[in-house]
C-alpha cells in the first residue's frame, strides 16, 4: 500500500524548503583588494543601561575585544543634570561622532541601582559626583580624561571633541593609571 501526501502537506513542505534554502546556501567569498593600511572607520555602539556589575564587566570585555573605547556616563535617578546630559550624549554617539576616528561604545551606569551601590565599582573608579563621564580603553580606566564638570558635559562642541579624542585611542591605551606618577618612577612612558 502506497501512502500519497495530500496537497496540504505538499504545500507545507514547499514553504518549509523555501524558508530554509536561503539559509543553507554557501556564502561565496568576495574578492577584496590588498591594502596595507587599516580601515579606521568604525561603528559606534550604544549598550543598555548598566544596573549590575556583571553587565559592566561584559561591556568592558566587548569593548576590549573589539579595540573600541567604552565611554560611560555615571548617573543617578535623583540627578536632574544627568537627565539632561544623557540624551545629548546618546544623540552624539548615535549620530556617528567618533566613527571616523575608529568608533566608540557607550553605556550609562546607573550608580544608584541596588546591585551597583552594593558593589565596589564606584570605589574602584573613584566616582564621587554625578554625573561623571569616564572612558575605558583595553579595560583600563582613563583617569586623565575623566569629566565631572556638568557645564562642559552640556556643551555639544566640547562633547564632540572629547568623544573624538577617546575614539582615537583604538586600543592603544594612554592616559590610564600606568602612565601617571608611578609609571614615570618605573620607567614606563609618561
Amino acid at each position: 500500500m502506497v501512502i500519497r501526501p495530500t496537497s496540504r502537506i505538499l504545500r507545507a513542505t514547499r514553504l518549509l524548503r523555501a524558508s530554509i534554502a536561503p539559509r543553507c546556501q554557501l556564502a561565496i567569498p568576495i574578492a577584496r583588494s590588498f591594502s596595507a593600511t587599516k580601515d579606521w572607520k568604525g561603528r559606534n555602539r550604544i549598550y543598555d543601561s548598566v544596573r549590575r556589575p556583571d553587565d559592566f564587566q561584559s561591556y568592558l570585555l566587548l569593548s576590549s575585544s573589539s579595540k573600541t573605547p567604552l565611554i560611560t556616563l555615571w548617573t543617578a535617578s535623583y540627578c536632574s543634570t544627568c537627565q539632561t546630559i544623557l540624551p545629548l550624549l546618546n544623540e552624539l554617539v548615535s549620530s556617528g561622532v567618533g566613527e571616523d576616528e575608529g568608533g566608540v561604545a557607550f553605556c550609562e551606569v546607573e550608580y544608584d541601582a541596588n546591585d551597583i551601590l552594593t558593589s565596589d565599582l564606584g570605589m574602584r573608579y573613584m566616582i564621587t559626583s554625578m554625573p561623571t563621564l569616564f572612558s575605558f580603553d583595553r579595560g583600563e580606566a582613563q583617569t586623565q580624561t575623566r569629566v565631572t564638570d556638568p557645564r562642559k558635559m552640556k556643551d555639544p562642541e566640547f562633547m564632540r571633541a572629547w568623544i573624538r579624542t577617546e575614539a582615537r585611542r583604538r586600543g592603544t591605551g594612554g592616559g590610564g593609571s600606568a602612565t601617571g606618577f608611578l609609571g614615570g618612577l618605573f620607567g614606563l612612558p609618561k
